[in-house]
């Protein structure tokens, strides 16, 4: 929840200028709601995708404040479902993302499903189990993983400084790339991008990049900064 309409637009406009004429890597920027069709307009032309923050799994109703898939559909490619702050703030469960999961696919958008464990999870031992019944949880229904992206964001990492070291997260990360496999097949497994998200930066993101699960980054507070962003998207061109 950070900037007006007219900040997301200039910030939308200097990501663009910087960094969308190329289509490698990815770049999608998930503004709020009510930036979309201003972000939209300020990337048309260039290689960089637009994604919503949250989606409501009907497709309409009596859901005041709500926002379907299918009005997505007219401004966004991609939509976040599942963060780690929808999870904690709003209680949403693995069934309601699982949901949301189902309803972005039926529209035609590409998931960035969300998963990660808390501090006391990783201090525990159990993260990749969280992280396993948060994957498994949140895909029931999917028959193929075409078209999903898979974040892991540790929520002992997200906003704090403390990023998870690229090996905590390649281990994690390799587990979730096993766990996709074991649902719907090692090929269709090794297809899916999955993105580092916590606390990710320039002075980081190449170590996360060497790792051999890590395609990319779900990318927050460095993201309000065009020059930093655009730094990071650079970096994960360098490296391949």
């Amino acid at each position: 929840m950070n900037t007006t309409v007219a900040e997301a637009g200039r910030l939308a406009q200097a990501i663009a200028t910087r960094v969308g004429h190329a289509s490698a890597p990815s770049v999608v920027l998930c503004p709020p709601f009510v930036s979309l069709t201003v972000v939209s307009e300020a990337v048309r032309g260039s290689h960089v995708a637009v994604g919503a923050q949250n989606v409501h799994p009907a497709g309409s109703g009596a859901f005041t404040g709500e926002v379907s898939a299918p009005m997505l559909a007219e401004t966004c490619s991609h939509v976040i479902i599942g963060h780690s702050e929808r999870r904690a703030l709003f209680g949403e469960s693995d069934t309601f993302v699982n949901e949301k999961v189902l309803a972005a696919f039926d529209a035609g958008l590409t998931p960035i499903l969300c998963v990660g464990e808390q501090l006391d999870d990783r201090e525990a031992g159990r993260a990749n189990r969280v992280v396993e019944a948060q994957v498994r949880g949140g895909l029931t229904g999917v028959d193929s993983p075409k078209k999903l992206i898979v974040a892991y964001e540790p929520v002992w990492a997200i906003g704090t400084g403390r990023a998870a070291t690229p090996e905590i997260a390649q281990a994690v990360m390799s587990h979730i790339r096993g766990v996709l496999g074991d649902m719907f097949g090692q090929q269709a497994a090794s297809d899916v991008p999955l993105l580092y998200g916590g606390s990710a930066n320039p002075s980081n993101i190449a170590g996360y990049m060497a790792q051999s699960d890590v395609n990319g980054a779900l990318v927050g507070g460095a993201a309000l900064d065009a020059d930093l962003f655009c730094q990071m998207v650079e970096l994960v061109s360098r490296a391949g």
